[in-house]
């Protein structure tokens, strides 16, 4: 395993430190792909689908669950080619595994080392995971995980999706009872559409957890079926999230490091949809 000090020393370790020490209006925070978004591509062909999305503009990616089925040697390969284009890997998507104490998290950690990442998200909560008390549960075992990877130069986290907007028993969201039941160093990763299409709050959610939303999705939504290319069908930008006060609020308050495109499938082929989300989103940034 590579040690927590030449994490913090790495590449990417010094880029989001010299962003975090910048003012707000002089950041320049990372843009990157959620690889679930050319997941077709990337099971068809991983080096050519991370060379085409280097090519398209992306200066990151977040690797999601099938990485875990690496080996370390091929982690490395992985490593040297996102070096080779520039990619970074801040962050990647997990199961429950890699929160588990053991031969499950070992291996979770030796492979986010080697590719660099910063940060384990949990994709989805555990099957099963249901009432206040069972939330409270499985906070607690990523409360347990946090301080078990901070020796390592790692951090957990969560990341919503509609059903975690909901409220339990007494009124609180899923959302509130892992805010509430987790450390100020748990990850709180903001998938933005999946908080529209529930009628949460988006600015509201990130201004009341200042410093934790430290990666957003970036991911639209708009009011309509998917098959008539609404729902989370649309592009970045074509949707109803007001992403302007989103940017101000994740950059001011929220303690955003970077940005994650994130799209379940448009009217366009998934590398070209990809394209254009980036482009749509230097033209936001050149507003906002």
């Amino acid at each position: 395993m590579v040690p927590a000090a030449l994490l913090v020393e790495s590449v990417a370790g010094r880029a989001i430190a010299a962003t975090e020490s910048a003012p707000v209006a002089a950041r320049k925070l990372p843009i990157g792909l959620e690889l679930y978004s050319v997941r077709a591509a990337l099971a068809k062909d991983l080096p050519g689908t991370l060379r085409a999305v280097a090519k398209i503009g992306y200066e990151a990616v977040e690797f999601y669950s099938p990485y875990y089925d690496w080996t370390p040697a091929y982690a490395k390969e992985v490593r040297a080619l996102m070096d080779d284009l520039g990619l970074r890997c801040y962050s990647t998507h997990n199961h429950i595994e890699s929160f588990t104490p053991g031969e499950g998290m070992a291996k979770a950690i030796e492979l986010n080392q080697i590719i660099g990442a910063r940060h384990l998200i949990m994709a989805s909560a555990p099957k099963g995971t249901a009432g206040l008390e069972g939330w409270k549960e499985l906070s607690g075992r990523l409360t347990t995980a946090v301080a078990q990877l901070q020796p390592h130069g790692l951090t957990a986290g969560y990341h919503n999706h509609q059903a975690e907007w909901q409220p339990l028993e007494g009124g609180l969201r899923i959302m509130d009872v892992i805010a509430a039941n987790t450390p100020k160093e748990f990850v709180l990763q903001f998938d933005v559409g999946t908080c529209m299409e529930a009628g949460a709050d988006p600015i509201a959610w990130i201004k009341a957890h200042p410093g934790r939303i430290k990666s957003v999705h970036l991911k639209d939504w708009a009011p309509g079926k998917a098959e008539d290319g609404k729902g989370y069908k649309v592009l970045f930008g074509e949707g109803v999230s007001p992403w302007a006060g989103i940017i101000a609020a994740a950059e001011s308050a929220g303690g955003v490091e970077f940005y994650l495109m994130e799209q379940e499938g448009s009217r366009f082929p998934e590398l070209e949809t990809a394209q254009r989300c980036l482009e749509s989103w230097k033209q936001l940034r050149q507003k906002v």
